[in-house]
């Protein structure tokens, strides 16, 4: 740190409530998946109703500025729980400062502590930057991931 500077604030990591579907639904949007208030407050309301999902918000000076969100499930192929990073974002402003390495180490301590063996992530083939900084955090190149939008 130079002379004169400020140290960096940290973030706050904390868990999602409801009062924050705004804040959600703003994150969402950042990373592709628009939705309103009031989705965003029914999916927070599903995920705190399942104590197998968790959603986690990161706050800088008291403004939301990231978010992940984690899934634990019992994998039949693999014969233990696994946990799944379903939504990681930061806000284009407040990347490069260890926010989602702090958002990642949190659910990563939540699995380990839930008994998961493994935690996986996807990404959208395109979002290249996410790869790299998945790799940079120890997450190694997995399976395809295919999928097919059902009632359509």
């Amino acid at each position: 740190m130079g002379r004169g500077q400020a140290p960096a604030e940290v973030a706050t990591i904390r868990a999602a409530a409801t009062g924050d579907a705004s804040d959600v639904a703003t994150l969402l949007e950042a990373l592709g998946y628009p939705c309103s208030r009031d989705e965003a407050a029914d999916r927070i309301a599903y995920v705190l109703g399942d104590p197998r999902q968790h959603l986690l918000i990161a706050e800088l000076s008291g403004h939301a500025c990231g978010l992940v969100a984690l899934d634990l499930r019992y994998s039949l192929t693999r014969g233990e729980d696994q946990a799944r990073i379903t939504a990681l974002v930061v806000m284009p402003g407040s990347n490069r400062l260890g926010i989602g390495r702090r958002l990642l180490r949190e659910v990563e301590g939540i699995a380990r502590r839930a008994g998961a063996a493994r935690i996986e992530v996807t990404s959208n083939a395109g979002r290249t930057e996410a790869h790299a900084f998945y790799h940079r955090c120890g997450y190694a190149d997995g399976s395809l991931h295919f999928f097919k939008r059902l009632g359509d």
